[in-house]
């Protein structure tokens, strides 16, 4: 999905919700729990019960990949029946991948050519050469980490070089020498508040995915008021605040219902623009 297919879909939508697939054996209502395919069978029904209000989906690789193959087999069929379903929905694979060149490559070649999903969280701080690989796809996106939403961000990311400039301003200004705004992204915490105004002077024009509203706490309201542009430039994700916003056999009304409360907000949000 391009740039301008994706604002389309905001707009006609008018939402910019993404909803994180982070799908927890433990957390999931005890009816599916013993269900050998309990997993894609939670996702789909998540899927059924909130497309009509977001944009993106994002399942985090984690939650399948500690399952070993049962969760691997998962993430394909709910990638498989998002595309069959939901075609213009577009798919991020949070796995926040980078490594060298080669390694990178192979990477790639995962999520762009066997999923052929749309986009894919990448860790900038190997450089270049880690990176490029994956701009090398028409059509697809690299989401860089910049300046994220856990506690431990402030560790490395806001450091101060002998000039003053912070870290994720290095990131953010740096790669912009690799890729555009077509291609790449990058994810800023909604818990940052007001440093999204830092976060738009070095990347005015890029969509920006925003982790951190709901469970973590994190104003959509404030969001939108410091890094929203006129094509809006976000993609908000909620992933716990929506997929277990019940753990009963009603827990796909209850998503639906919170992924709803969301796009009102959004819409309310879009209509400024």
């Amino acid at each position: 999905m391009n740039r301008k297919e994706l604002i389309n879909q905001i707009f006609s939508k008018k939402t910019f919700l993404c909803v994180g697939l982070d799908t927890d054996i433990n957390k999931m209502p005890a009816h599916l729990k013993d269900d050998e395919n309990g997993i894609f069978k939670f996702n789909k029904a998540i899927i059924d019960a909130t497309a009509p209000y977001c944009v993106a989906y994002k399942p985090n690789l984690a939650f399948y990949e500690c399952y070993g193959l049962k969760g691997m087999s998962a993430f394909e069929q709910t990638i498989n029946y998002l595309k069959e379903s939901y075609p213009h929905h577009f798919i991020i694979a949070d796995a926040k991948r980078g490594d060298i060149g080669n390694t990178s490559k192979m990477y790639a070649q995962t999520f762009f050519e066997e999923y052929n999903l749309d986009a894919l969280t990448v860790a900038p701080y190997m450089g270049e050469d880690s990176v490029k690989p994956f701009l090398e796809y028409d059509g697809k996106w690299v989401i860089l980490l910049a300046l994220t939403s856990n506690q431990g961000s402030h560790d490395f990311q806001l450091t101060e070089d002998k000039d003053g400039e912070r870290l994720f301003e290095k990131v953010l200004r740096k790669s912009q020498e690799w890729g555009n705004d077509e291609n790449m992204m990058y994810v800023v915490g909604a818990t940052q508040g007001e440093m999204f105004k830092d976060i738009r002077k070095c990347a005015p024009n890029h969509f920006l995915l925003v982790p951190g509203v709901g469970a973590q706490g994190g104003s959509l309201q404030e969001v939108c008021k410091y890094g929203m542009i006129k094509d809006c430039g976000l993609l908000v994700n909620s992933s716990r605040g929506i997929i277990y916003a019940s753990n009963g056999e009603d827990f796909a009304t209850a998503a639906a219902e919170k992924a709803k409360s969301l796009q009102q907000q959004m819409e309310v949000e879009l209509s400024k623009k």
